[in-house]
C-alpha cells in the first residue's frame, strides 16, 4: 500500500539537519521520531488531546518498520500519514507510511505500525480508551498495513 486511507491524518514533519547518519541519509532510529511526531499532532487534532496531554495518553509497546527506500536530508522534510487499524478496550495499532510531499514526489520510504496501550499518567497504571478516544480512532480507522515477511510474501518477493 502506497496510498493512506481516507480516515488518515497527514502530517508533514521536519528533518534535521542532525538526523543524518555517516551515509548521509537519514538515520533508519530517527524514523521512531518521525513517527512519534506524527502521531502525537494526528491524536491531538483528531482526539481533541490538547490539555490532557501531560494526564493521559497512550505509550508504545511495539513498533515494526519496513524500510523501503533511503531519505536524504532536504529542507522540505516529509509527510507522516497516521490511521489506526485494530481498536481494542485498553490498546490499539497505529499504522504509517513515511513519504514524500505530493509537490516533490511519489517516493514512500517506509511503511511502519505501532502497537498503542493507554495509560494514566497519575496511577501509572494502563486503562481503556474513553468513549472520546474510541470515537476518535475511528474516524481515523483504515485497512491495516501487511509488514515484515507477510508484506513481501504478497509483494511477491523481498524488496
Amino acid at each position: 500500500m502506497s496510498t493512506p486511507p481516507p480516515g488518515a491524518v497527514s502530517v508533514p514533519v521536519a528533518l534535521r539537519w542532525s538526523d543524518m547518519d555517516a551515509y548521509a541519509h537519514v538515520n533508519n532510529a530517527l524514523f521512531l521520531r518521525l513517527m512519534e511526531d506524527a502521531r502525537i499532532a494526528a491524536l491531538v487534532r483528531t482526539l481533541d488531546l490538547d490539555n490532557e496531554l501531560n494526564n493521559t495518553g497512550a505509550l508504545v509497546a511495539r513498533a515494526e518498520i519496513d524500510y523501503l527506500a533511503p531519505l536524504a536530508f532536504r529542507p522540505q522534510g516529509v509527510v507522516v500519514d497516521v490511521w489506526a487499524g485494530r481498536i481494542g478496550g485498553a490498546s490499539f495499532e497505529l499504522h504509517y507510511l513515511i513519504r514524500d510531499p505530493e509537490d516533490l514526489g511519489d517516493t514512500v520510504y517506509a511503511r511502519a505500525a505501532t502497537t498503542m496501550v493507554w495509560y494514566d499518567a497519575k496511577t501509572g497504571a494502563t486503562r481503556r480508551a474513553t468513549p472520546q478516544e474510541r470515537s476518535g480512532l475511528e474516524r481515523m480507522a483504515g485497512e491495516p498495513l501487511a509488514l515484515g515477511r507477510s508484506a513481501r510474501g504478497a509483494a511477491g518477493g523481498a524488496r
